[in-house]
């Protein structure tokens, strides 16, 4: 049976990394070029970049997929095309350098930042009045550029009101090193410690909000069990934690919430971007020894629903959602409804919920029920792309199927002639 199996997971992943390399086929190297001026009508990201990977000898390469001796820092400019020349939800590579900033993202300038203090400087300049810090960690299979570029993508179409700095770690960009790739994730918490420490400790930055994707949730909720452990808590500007297609054993995601905090309200709000066609976390589950990945998990079903609602975590659940990804691994950066969803709320340090309305009951017109009589019965399913389950929802939920029941009664005692 082992024998067997074996050469089917294997072949998954040969299968699983062609559709993810095919993605990178055609990109020039050395896109890190800078131009040296944008020109009008572009729109221009200004990104702190923080790093574990070693410098590459290559130009325009900037840094390698291999592992560096130190944090270094760079503040880089991206442009992006004006809005009727792109797609939102979608990073427009160049075919060829040097690229064209009408049509494609290019690089502006990179420059030095010598060390933590001058880290510091560049929060100060750039914060927005909110004093919001997006701290963004990427995912497996990810080259400097990717990682950059993305995210030079979400902060620009998410229009979020926070100064972006992004940490990448080191990876080899291959399907084959998630081994290698999983290692440098756990050899870089103490990095993204001493980033998010620095943040933390300038005077006039607010709040902190870290979203990580894939692998590198991870690597940001070790790095927080870690602070918590050192310091009793969390640090209290630590406010939110975004979660996309978190790549994380389930079991070993609950022994990190609770190191980080015995009750909800000592610890950051976590928000989880989840999509059980995720194929990607379908590969990651078949060689992590079959055990459920977070980012699969459906929140509507026991153990989850009631395990997620006693930590208070919201969750988004992607599924139904469509998306050029064909690894259903992006949704959440490539969906204009998604990326404006995080920058108008979770960034801007909202909660999920105003008042008594959950998110999930304003998404669409069927968020997670609004059935009112027996004829409306299918109508109770969660049926938007985007479904919602947060602690306001969740009772309103529960209340509508209470009320979905009574009407069933009333219907039928009438039917009857009682």
């Amino acid at each position: 049976m082992m024998n067997r199996e074996a050469p089917r997971v294997w072949l998954r992943m040969v299968l699983a990394g062609l559709l993810v390399l095919a993605g990178c086929a055609g990109r020039p190297e050395g896109v890190m070029v800078p131009s040296g001026e944008a020109p009008p009508g572009v729109s221009v990201v200004n990104l702190l970049v923080a790093t574990t990977r070693a410098p590459s000898n290559q130009p325009g390469v900037l840094f390698s997929g291999e592992r560096g001796t130190q944090l270094e820092l760079r503040d880089i400019a991206i442009s992006i095309p004006p809005d009727a020349n792109r797609e939102i939800g979608q990073v427009q590579w160049p075919e060829k350098l040097p690229a064209d900033p009408m049509k494609h993202f290019s690089t502006v300038s990179v420059k030095p930042v010598a060390n933590a203090e001058a880290g510091r400087v560049w929060l100060r300049h750039n914060l927005p009045k909110s004093r919001r810090v997006l701290v963004f960690v990427h995912g497996f299979n990810n080259r400097y550029e990717d990682a950059v570029y993305r995210f030079a993508q979400i902060v620009h179409d998410s229009k979020t009101d926070a100064a972006p700095v992004i940490f990448t770690w080191p990876s080899r960009a291959s399907i084959f090193g998630y081994s290698y790739d999983k290692e440098s994730a756990n050899y870089s918490r103490d990095a993204l410690e001493e980033l998010l420490r620095a943040a933390v400790n300038t005077p006039d930055v607010g709040e902190i909000t870290i979203m990580a994707h894939s692998m590198g949730t991870w690597l940001a909720v070790e790095t927080l069990r870690q602070m918590a452990i050192r310091d009793g808590r969390v640090p209290k500007k630590i406010q939110q934690v975004i979660l996309a297609s978190p790549d994380l054993d389930v079991d070993v995601f609950g022994q990190q919430l609770r190191a980080t905090g015995k009750d909800a309200k000592d610890r950051p709000q976590f928000t989880l971007f989840v999509s059980r066609d995720d194929r990607a976390l379908t590969l990651s589950r078949r060689i992590s020894g079959n055990v459920d990945r977070l980012g699969q998990i459906n929140p509507a079903e026991e153990p989850y629903r009631s395990m997620l609602e006693k930590q208070g975590i919201t969750v988004l659940d992607l599924t139904a959602l469509k998306s050029g990804d064909r690894l259903n691994h992006g949704k959440f950066a490539e969906s204009p409804e998604v990326v404006r969803l995080i920058g108008n709320r979770l960034i801007d340090g909202q909660s999920v919920t105003d008042s008594q309305i959950g998110l999930g009951d304003r998404l669409g017109a069927v968020a997670l029920g609004t059935a009112q009589t027996v004829g409306s019965a299918a109508s109770i399913a969660v049926s938007t792309p985007i479904a919602v389950f947060d602690p306001v929802t969740r009772r309103n939920y529960d209340d509508q199927w209470r009320h979905l029941g009574n009407s069933v009664e009333s219907t039928t005692e009438t039917a009857v002639g009682q």
